[in-house]
């Protein structure tokens, strides 16, 4: 018990030296501890989970809090014979790296100053070499960085397509008279193959990619990682190895293996790295192959908050406020891939509490929440939104997720659903907050049902955010900054002021990333979410049944203090979040 109380002791005067050097609020160095006692985890855990600190300068306090030098490994190509000299598997154990030599001095880098078993353990390692070691402090980002070089990626897959070509050879001269799906099982259970798609699925979660695209083309095998909703090639195989990958993915995801001639769906769960990830498998048949995506559902972030997700001033405020309410229906509105699932999933997280029996209908079920209950929707078997809409009317529910509105009968059972006294959140596909009023009435919803239950509007896209690595002010030519400048001043100032308390427009500073190795030489990294949201107050309800949805911008702008999408990405440009370049891409002006 002392030894626990001695690390609590410890770990609250991490969190007073990090409060003084003003990296933490002292508020928010209470919650962290509260939260270490409660959940039993690092403060390391929650800081990098709440987004709190930026890692590395979290890492730079440490390594001065415990009397460490710290060092950035994450530009750092290490020279092969010192990285061995620390074996694989004890510097994952351990989470330490060696990095430099000089004469008899060694130098490590450690991932935990307080882990005094990788200290005795990279001891009797150096005098077994006859050397003395200087330990530095490293992130986690520096440790993978450097830990991967153990395990080279291209290495990898030669190494595992040379043992495939030899396999190959003999089996050649071999007199096989199978039929065509005993070849098939026979080749998923080739190591090699297996190898390659283990070494493609590891290195798509080290790299942070949503999808995963493996796809023939006519001479060759092409690998795709989608990274912050950008496509990167990353692989190209031989031609005859794709259908060996193929079968392989099918076989761990459940599907058939004989059935090429139409689309196929599946879903795999493997630990990689020591988390948790789901993967969703569709097979789709082309001219003479099938290609594979696979979708990255990475269970262990967890849901975002609001404000993690780029929600702001008064698109926050409305959320908020929308959230008192015990009926009416909530839509977000995006075209695919633009997050409308993760804010789904982020306000169901704030909804879901005890006195409330949460109940949704999804296509797919991308994640699990403990609390609600998730439905997967099968329309194989009749079980669509619209029939399940039905079924859940009779459970009780007192709050209903619909993952999309697709059709009348969807719409107007949800319309229904919500007047009956329950909330409603569902997804549309509009290009903005206003066009679901359209979208709904095209769907044969009378004026005044849809002004009686809508709550809010809210359309979003996801722009790349700057690398807080390699950001530096971005110099801009007088001429386009004024453009930029007279945009910015026909948003009011009590918005502005709101979001960007101090902003001056006499003194706009605009930001870019050079690109480093912490995003991949693009200069971003992550996404931050631009969005408007239209508050159905009482006046908007009105005006839908006056003018029978044919409501405009400027009707709205007289009602409340309204954002559109371009006008929350030029906010967030001038945070320092994101660049106008990447608010033009995503909005498509």
């Amino acid at each position: 018990m002392a030894q626990n109380q001695n690390f609590i002791d410890k770990q609250k005067a991490l969190l007073d030296f990090l409060v003084k050097k003003e990296l933490l609020s002292s508020e928010s160095a209470v919650e962290v501890l509260d939260e270490m006692q409660t959940a039993n985890k690092s403060i390391d855990e929650i800081i990098a989970e709440k987004s709190l600190i930026n890692v590395e300068d979290f890492v730079k306090s440490k390594a001065e809090f415990y009397n460490f030098t710290y060092i950035d490994l994450g530009d750092k190509s290490i020279d092969e014979n010192i990285l061995n000299l620390v074996p694989a598997n004890i510097a994952e154990h351990y989470k330490m790296i060696a990095f430099e030599r000089e004469d008899n001095r060694l130098r490590v880098g450690l991932l935990d100053a307080t882990n005094f078993k990788a200290i005795e353990a990279m001891d009797f390692l150096a005098q077994k070499h006859k050397l003395k070691v200087e330990y530095f402090l490293i992130s986690s980002y520096s440790f993978n960085n450097a830990f991967s070089q153990y395990k080279n990626f291209s290495k990898e897959i030669a190494g595992a397509l040379v043992s495939k070509a030899k396999e190959d050879s003999v089996r050649k001269e071999e007199d096989t008279r199978q039929d065509d799906l005993n070849k098939f099982e026979g080749v998923v259970k080739d190591a090699p193959v297996a190898k390659i798609v283990s070494v493609i699925i590891r290195h798509a979660i080290e790299g942070g990619a949503s999808d995963i695209h493996i796809e023939p083309l006519p001479k060759e095998t092409r690998v795709r990682y989608r990274i912050d909703g950008m496509l990167h090639n990353s692989l190209i195989l031989p031609k005859d190895i794709h259908p060996s990958i193929v079968a392989r993915i099918k076989v761990l995801a459940n599907l058939k293996l004989d059935e090429t001639r139409s689309p196929q769906d599946g879903r795999i769960r493997l630990i990689v790295s020591n988390r948790e990830i789901d993967f969703r498998v569709s097979s789709m048949p082309l001219l003479d192959q099938e290609k594979i995506v696979m979708r990255v559902l990475d269970t262990a972030k967890g849901i975002v908050a609001l404000d993690k997700l780029g929600f702001v001033g008064h698109n926050f405020d409305v959320l908020n406020e929308s959230f008192k309410k015990t009926g009416g229906i909530m839509l977000i509105t995006g075209p695919t891939g633009s997050g409308k699932t993760t804010t789904l999933y982020s306000l169901l997280a704030i909804l879901n509490q005890e006195k409330a029996n949460i109940i949704t209908l999804e296509d797919p079920i991308e994640y699990q929440i403990k609390g609600i209950n998730q439905s997967q929707i099968r329309p194989e078997i009749g079980f669509t939104f619209a029939s399940g809409l039905r079924s859940i009317l009779r459970q009780d529910p007192d709050i209903i997720m619909v993952g999309e509105i697709r059709d009348n009968e969807t719409a107007e059972l949800a319309i229904h659903s919500a007047l009956t006294g329950h909330l409603v959140l569902s997804t549309l596909h509009t290009n903005d907050a206003i066009g679901t009023i359209a979208r709904l009435l095209d769907m044969k919803v009378e004026p005044f049902l849809l002004s009686s239950v809508l709550n809010l509007a809210l359309a979003q896209r996801l722009a790349r955010r700057i690398c807080t690595f390699c950001q530096v002010e971005a110099k801009i030519d007088s001429e386009y900054l004024e453009k930029f400048k007279a945009k910015v001043a026909k948003i009011p100032v009590e918005i502005l002021k709101q979001i960007i308390p101090d902003f001056d427009p006499a003194t706009i500073k605009l930001f870019k990333g050079e690109g480093c190795s912490h995003c991949g030489k693009t200069g971003y990294r992550s996404r931050v979410c631009i969005a408007e949201v239209i508050d159905f107050n009482q006046e908007m309800r009105e005006l839908i049944v006056k003018t029978r949805g044919a409501i405009s911008i400027d009707d709205v702008r007289a009602n409340q203090p309204f954002l559109t999408m371009e006008e929350d990405g030029y906010i967030k440009v001038l945070q320092g979040l994101t660049t106008i370049e990447e608010v033009m891409r995503v909005i498509q002006n």
